[in-house]
């Protein structure tokens, strides 16, 4: 559920950031964060599939002493997971007050929600446009203005 929900999630707050705050946040933290969240949550839950097929059973609260090393590491796993998701709140509030001002397109995407300021105003462009190519034709090398 971690990698499937969260990690999603995730993604498409970095992905939308700048269209819904108008900033840029750290490129590099972003690397980081998401190497950091991955080596997390390999070290936390690659040792329970390991005690899982070793025969431990779930949710017990003691167990037997050849498991020690399995769920230390799985713990420590959950330690640096919890540090690469709590990188991500202090960057991108920081990009808040401090980052960059976004483009109205910093990814040169040629979909029609990049083709509006960042932040987008309320009613999303001044007049109705017209759309001549495909939203994921990324073999132009400029989007379409409106």
């Amino acid at each position: 559920m971690v990698g499937g929900a969260v990690m999603e999630y995730m993604g498409g707050l970095h992905f939308w950031w700048p269209k819904m705050t108008g900033r840029l946040y750290s490129d590099l933290w972003g690397r980081v964060a998401a190497v950091v969240t991955f080596l997390g949550f390999n070290l936390t839950f690659f040792p329970q599939f390991i005690l899982g097929y070793l025969g431990m059973p779930r949710r017990y609260y003691a167990y037997a002493p050849e498991f020690q090393v399995y769920n230390v590491m799985s713990t420590a796993g959950a330690s640096i997971l919890a540090a690469g998701y709590c990188l991500p709140l202090i960057y991108l509030f920081w990009s808040l007050r401090w980052g960059p001002k976004a483009s109205n397109n910093p990814y040169r995407a040629t979909g029609l929600e990049w083709q509006t300021t960042s932040p987008p105003p309320k009613d999303n462009f001044q007049k109705t446009p017209i759309v001549t190519q495909e939203a994921y034709s990324y073999h132009t090398m400029e989007p379409q203005g409106v």
